[in-house]
């Protein structure tokens, strides 16, 4: 299952709003959620479905919306509410089913199969935890109901506020197929426009095209976006547990991120800094998490586990950058994170056949003289040679 707050920095507004004796809920006047004009972020972050209707765009100017709707009310983000919802849901969630993978602030996967015999049938249970979030928090969510996480998040994605879909195997070709193929998850602005150059308009298109055809204009990209369009997706949800907190490295950029080289060259120096705190506590990762967020505030976020818990920089930032070449699709970039999560004191690691001892044990000890020069002299002492036109601060480490 995926579970969605609908619209959720505004309605989280509402509500509190609302519970402070405010007399109007702003998700039912032409209102929206507006960073500070003064700064980079004076743009919309969300809007209510009055202003939606207007023609409000999310990341537009708060001047241009307001030529859109004359009575516009502008309202600050809370940010340190936003998480306090967030966790409110999570926890309620919780109550349930200990395996719910969180995706985002307002977003998460639950694998509901495991508990499926203590609560039964998939779609009353989708109803009833939809229902208990409005009538204990306030506020609604969507919940798609699949048999893997891709579709489910289509489902979600479907006919809102507040409802509940399936989109089951079975299901695919029927209420799937059909839609443009822009609208299936994972694919931006920039890989539709190319598809539709291609004569390919739906996800029926897309799902019966040649991979070989599509390898010309996709290269490595071509599989997955036809694996997508057919439903296919084999990742598991991954738990992080609340006793181990992650460590985590965030930056937004003063420009955004346009070329590949520059956003993985960002990415190494996150992975650095999160990594060196990693083994200043001793601790080591069980699963990589990367989130990116675009100019339209679009947030994307894959997680994988490592196939040995490491602190190993070379090993982590493989792995991150597989991750964004999964899920980057050309839009620029504001924000980049990185998270090590599932943290543990030991280290099993158990060398493959392609793996060599000697190489692993000299990029340890490269890390450790790293490590220990950073901290004796400073982070801007020395890097690896990829980062040398990189400077990333650690304010955001967790």
């Amino acid at each position: 299952m995926h579970i969605d707050v609908n619209n959720a920095f505004l309605s989280w507004t509402a509500v509190k709003l609302l519970h402070d004796g405010y007399k109007v809920d702003i998700r039912k006047i032409e209102a929206v959620i507006g960073g500070d004009e003064s700064a980079r972020h004076g743009i919309v972050l969300a809007k209510s479905p009055i202003a939606k209707k207007r023609g409000v765009k999310t990341a537009e100017t708060l001047a241009s919306a307001r030529r859109k709707c004359h009575n516009l009310q502008i309202f600050p983000p809370n940010f340190k509410l936003y998480n306090y919802m967030s966790k409110k849901m999570f926890n309620l969630i919780r109550k349930y089913t200990p395996d719910i993978e969180i995706i985002s602030v307002d977003e998460c996967f639950l694998d509901y199969t495991k508990v499926k015999q203590l609560y039964g049938d998939p779609i009353k249970f989708a109803y009833k935890i939809k229902d208990e979030i409005y009538t204990s928090l306030g506020f609604t969510v969507n919940v798609g109901i699949a048999n893997n996480k891709l579709c489910a998040k289509m489902a979600s994605d479907f006919e809102k506020p507040n409802k509940v879909h399936t989109l089951f195997q079975d299901e695919i070709e029927k209420k799937m197929y059909p839609l443009d193929v822009g609208d299936l998850y994972g694919v931006g602005k920039k890989t539709t426009q190319k598809l539709k150059e291609l004569n390919i308009k739906t996800v029926a298109d897309l799902a019966h095209t040649d991979v070989n055809y599509l390898y010309r204009y996709f290269k490595n990209q071509a599989q997955s976006l036809i694996d997508k369009a057919k439903g296919i997706d084999n990742s598991e949800v991954i738990t992080i547990s609340e006793e181990r907190k992650g460590i985590s490295n965030s930056t937004t950029f003063s420009y955004n991120l346009i070329k590949l080289d520059d956003i993985l060259n960002k990415l190494h120096a996150l992975t650095e800094n999160v990594c060196l705190a990693l083994r200043k506590d001793n601790k080591y990762a069980n699963v990589v998490c990367v989130t990116l967020r675009d100019k339209n505030f679009n947030n994307k976020s894959h997680q994988r586990k490592l196939n040995n818990a490491t602190s190993n920089t070379d090993e982590i930032y493989a792995l991150a950058k597989e991750l964004v070449m999964e899920m980057w699709d050309e839009e620029p970039i504001r924000l980049i994170a990185v998270s090590l999560n599932n943290l543990t004191n030991v280290s099993n690691h158990q060398l493959s056949l392609f793996e060599d001892y000697k190489d692993k044990e000299h990029s340890n000890e490269l890390d450790k003289v790293i490590d220990n020069l950073k901290l004796q002299y400073g982070a801007k002492i020395i890097n690896k040679a990829s980062l040398t036109t990189t400077n990333i601060s650690k304010k955001d480490i967790e």
